[in-house]
């Protein structure tokens, strides 16, 4: 496969996980807000999203303070914003307009209807299109395209780029949203282990669909080791950190099988599995929750540099 064609069919899971991961943050920042202001770990709930998906400066340049309805434009519609849903899913099309050959009608046809129907919700007033709307509309559509994916793309190594994609950008991006929880939206110290500080990791959970899956794994109380458990080091869950690790693994192993030869996205790959394999919620804590996730987000972003220049930069093909 060239590499360019690889790159696009990377960028389109990386842009279609980045919107619903855009879209879950809006739906804790709008859970969290209904809970009585306690003090803040930021300034607002709302301006840790900001922080949280790395968009603080471009949103403090263009608006200036962090008002809820400028941050939920900001990060749903406007397009100076690169991770703004609308940005994500123009740039998903426009991959997927490049390589239609290597895409099948279904997976064509579900990132094309998500793009169209953006294009008609941007026309409509803002004051008539509610948030929870907005963030269900996209986690719905992001869920089709990979549904299209999964059920009726060939197994070849277009698929693995894809997946690869997926399995990085929803490890970054579940770090990020625990980030948001513990680091920011948690007021202080003293609230650990609260009604307050459960009730916030309640809320992380249902804005990532794993409320349900949660219960039936541990039940009984949630309390902030468990749900780290969950989230961190459990493979059942599907937006666990290891179970990223593992996806990616398992896609780095099946290029590297069909091309011949290993390269060093591979051994880092590995080195990361090995890590959250041989971890603990203990070794995390002790840590210190926000510094492993920080640790994580920069280690996911070299192996996303990695696997660029092993495959995607045009030296390989």
């Amino acid at each position: 496969m060239l590499s360019r064609t690889a790159d696009n069919l990377y960028w389109i899971a990386r842009y279609m996980e980045r919107a619903e991961t855009t879209a879950r943050l809006l739906e804790v920042g709008a859970r969290i807000a209904l809970l009585p202001s306690s003090g803040h770990g930021y300034r607002s709930e709302w301006d840790s999203l900001l922080q949280a998906s790395g968009t603080a400066l471009g949103f403090a340049h263009k608006y200036g303070d962090p008002v809820q309805r400028n941050i939920e434009s900001y990060m749903f519609f406007d397009r100076d914003n690169v991770s703004s849903v609308a940005s994500c899913l123009f740039r998903a099309r426009e991959n997927a307009r490049i390589v239609r050959t290597a895409l099948t009608t279904q997976v064509w046809d579900a990132i094309n209807t998500a793009y169209q129907e953006l294009r008609e919700l941007e026309r409509k007033p803002r004051s008539e299109l509610e948030l929870s709307r907005l963030t269900e509309w996209t986690m719905r559509h992001s869920a089709m395209v990979r549904g299209a994916i999964d059920a009726t793309l060939l197994r070849n190594d277009g698929w693995d780029f894809l997946n690869l994609g997926y399995h990085l950008e929803r490890a970054d991006n579940t770090a990020r949203l625990m980030d948001v929880k513990y680091y920011v939206l948690l007021p202080r110290v003293e609230f650990v282990g609260s009604g307050l500080d459960n009730y916030q990791w309640t809320t992380l959970l249902r804005a990532m669909s794993a409320h349900r899956a949660f219960h039936w794994a541990y039940g009984g109380e949630v309390t902030a080791r468990k749900i780290a458990h969950f989230l961190i080091l459990n493979p059942q869950c599907p937006r666990s950190l290891i179970s990223c690790a593992y996806g990616t693994n398992e896609h780095l192993h099946r290029l590297a099988r069909g091309y011949g030869r290993s390269t060093e996205a591979q051994s880092m790959a590995r080195n990361m599995l090995a890590e959250l394999q041989d971890g603990t919620v203990e070794a995390v804590f002790d840590e210190g929750m926000h510094e492993f996730l920080t640790r994580f987000i920069l280690e996911t972003g070299r192996l996303g540099h990695l696997v660029h220049e092993a495959y995607l930069s045009g030296d390989v093909r």
